[in-house]
């Protein structure tokens, strides 16, 4: 019984088919394994920066300072702070992104377990976003070509722009 279980387990883990992907198949590849896929999840490509949405970074403070979607809130991940959100209505148009999704994700949840009901992960991070020409901000005026890329190993991920540690 236990390999037959298996057998199934395994078969549909494998023609399990996600529709969110970024550029490089390896990376996606990554991403598709390192996620959870709990909450909606949306791509850089399918971001209209004219709509009403608000940017959630849940990177740290530092990674935040060297470049982050132009007017998005940082609110952390390891010191979490969620009342940087006290004014943002429930039902509020939010993205939530780190460097690859993995932080966003688990923040993702947290803001709708809060009760926020329109809530996704940008699949593929600030990483993606940097590599498909999205401009990132040093402050609300100034781009800039900087993204933190964490470290040298997820840091790969990043194809476009210049890598700060």
């Amino acid at each position: 019984m236990d390999k037959f279980l298996f057998t199934i387990v395994a078969v549909f883990t494998t023609t399990l088919s996600f529709t969110q992907t970024v550029e490089d198949r390896a990376y996606s590849a990554k991403l598709q394994m390192l996620l959870s896929h709990t909450v909606t999840e949306v791509s850089v490509s399918e971001v209209d920066t004219n709509e009403s949405i608000v940017f959630i970074d849940a990177r740290e403070e530092n990674e935040y300072e060297v470049s982050h979607i132009k007017k998005a809130v940082w609110v952390g991940y390891d010191k979490l702070n969620l009342s940087k959100l006290k004014d943002t209505h429930k039902n509020q148009k939010i993205i939530v992104y780190c460097s690859v999704g993995y932080r966003s994700e688990k923040v993702s949840e947290k803001l709708i377990k809060q009760g926020f009901t329109d809530v996704s992960n940008l699949y593929g991070g600030i990483f993606e976003w940097k590599n498909r020409g999205r401009p990132v901000y040093k402050n609300e005026t100034q781009t800039t070509e900087k993204v933190h890329a964490y470290d040298k190993t997820w840091g790969q991920w990043l194809k476009r722009g210049q890598k700060c540690y």
